[in-house]
């Protein structure tokens, strides 16, 4: 389980909310609302007060970078540090994985300034799953893409949550898909968070 205490972020609202193992909570909001910065203040990205825990361990007590590999935030636009694609990922994705999302085996030779923005995003979605997360953060992870990848990416996303048991948030501009990923859905409005009824 994910829990957040009274997570607060510049003048924003605290926020607490549980995620549990294998349920994928959506957040829904308009530009600014505050979306992304709660996913950054959930993955200790930037300050906050207020606490967030993984089954039971507080963030407070892991190392930045730990707690980033157990609680795993995925932008819109994926950040890239080496100059070749493979030199980003612990584990070489297996082609069927990498077919899955429409890519080419080959695209793990190629330098970051070759690829597209929706091949950067897939990418980093890989290799955020390499590293094998129990809390998914994800921050618009469909929004560069054609409805089939659009499609395929989903898939991926909630076969790796249910097979894992992990915890997600997942923030999107798209009621439809909101509705479809979500167990429960929230929307960031006057810098609260507030449940969706129904």
């Amino acid at each position: 389980m994910l829990r957040i205490e009274n997570l607060n972020f510049l003048d924003w609202e605290a926020v607490s909310l549980e995620v549990g193992a294998g349920e994928v909570v959506s957040i829904q909001g308009e530009s600014g609302s505050g979306k992304s910065l709660l996913l950054r203040a959930i993955a200790d990205l930037i300050p906050h007060g207020g606490e967030a825990f993984l089954g039971g361990e507080a963030c407070s007590e892991f190392s930045p970078t730990k707690w980033r590999g157990k609680v795993s935030f995925l932008s819109a636009e994926a950040l890239w540090w080496e100059d070749e694609v493979r030199a980003h990922f612990l584990n070489d994705p297996e082609l069927k994985v990498l077919q899955r999302l429409g890519l080419k085996e080959e695209c793990l030779d190629w330098e970051v300034t070759r690829l597209s923005m929706g091949e950067r995003q897939r990418l980093g979605l890989l290799r955020m799953l390499d590293r094998e997360p129990s809390a998914l953060l994800l921050d618009e992870p469909t929004a560069n893409l054609d409805d089939r990848t659009s499609a395929a990416v989903e898939g991926m996303l909630l076969d790796y949550v249910r097979e894992r048991a992990a915890c997600c948030i997942w923030v999107t501009h798209d009621r439809a898909q909101a509705a479809r990923v979500g167990q429960r859905a929230y929307t960031m409005v006057s810098k609260q968070l507030r449940k969706v009824a129904g």
